[in-house]
């Protein structure tokens, strides 16, 4: 199947047109690649498009089994041995 495409011209700044074919090189890929891969990239959904939601851990998703052991740091760096 073959994809219908748009031809387009936009005026860019020659440093970013140099930038754009050096970037093109060093990724082993021609610049309409490069600038077809961003527009694609931008016009993904971002995070921001969509309603955060966050998990909430209180009361824990899963439940401690045993014993509930109460200890600090201090405590815990004086029972194992350390290299």
């Amino acid at each position: 199947m073959k994809l219908d495409f748009v031809r387009t011209s936009i005026d860019i700044p020659q440093d970013v047109h140099r930038r754009l074919h050096e970037a093109a090189a060093r990724k082993g890929c021609s610049a309409r690649r490069l600038i077809l891969a961003g527009i694609e990239r931008a016009l993904e959904p971002t995070s921001q498009d969509r309603p955060v939601r966050r998990l909430k851990l209180d009361p824990p998703l899963i439940q401690p089994a045993g014993r509930h052991i109460n200890l600090t740091n201090e405590q815990i760096y004086e029972l194992i041995e350390l290299p």
